[in-house]
């Protein structure tokens, strides 16, 4: 005799079609993803910064009269830059700043060349350059009109301390 046994039904499946599949990895995962997803916004950050910069990235830093001035990766002060600030009247001034060679002075102007050959030829008053002479390293700070520079201070510099002093006072003050 030959009885057949039926077959027992399969069991149904015990998760819905639409329901959330169970959680695997826990923690693991979630470390694993936060630190993926960092090194990804590092990396993007880094890129973008990458592509927007110039060959010597320029920030913010204070400057005469308390306003922005420029300043470069790490704190290191720039060659040379323009900025505005407040003129204290509710207007603005366009101020310069370089620091460089002294290769030709008169009683009316002084040329300054930096280091990455930038050259600019500012109007003085000659008590601004008491004791500086060509060949000096200096600081200087002017503000412009159209396209003339006019020297608000000229500092006898190092090269160490390039750009506006960072206490917000002109140098020589």
């Amino acid at each position: 005799m030959n009885e057949t046994t039926p077959a027992t039904p399969a069991t149904p499946s015990t998760s819905d079609w639409g329901a959330p599949a169970p959680a695997r990895g826990g923690k693991r995962k979630t470390v694993v993803a936060g630190a993926a997803a960092a090194v990804l916004a590092l990396g993007g950050g880094a890129a973008i910064w990458a592509a927007g910069s110039s060959a010597a990235p320029v920030v913010a830093s204070a400057a005469p009269g308390g306003g922005a001035g420029m300043g470069g990766p790490g704190g290191a002060r720039a060659l040379h830059g323009e900025y505005v600030v407040s003129d204290g009247n509710g207007g603005y001034t366009t101020q310069l700043t370089q620091t460089g060679t002294v290769t030709e002075l008169s009683a009316t102007s002084l040329t300054a060349v930096s280091a990455d050959g930038y050259s600019k030829v500012y109007t003085i008053d000659s008590s601004l350059v008491s004791g500086v002479a060509t060949g000096d390293t200096v600081s200087v700070v002017a503000t412009t009109s159209g396209t003339t520079a006019t020297a608000q201070s000229v500092r006898e510099s190092t090269g160490e301390d390039q750009g506006p002093p960072q206490d917000g006072t002109p140098p020589g003050q």
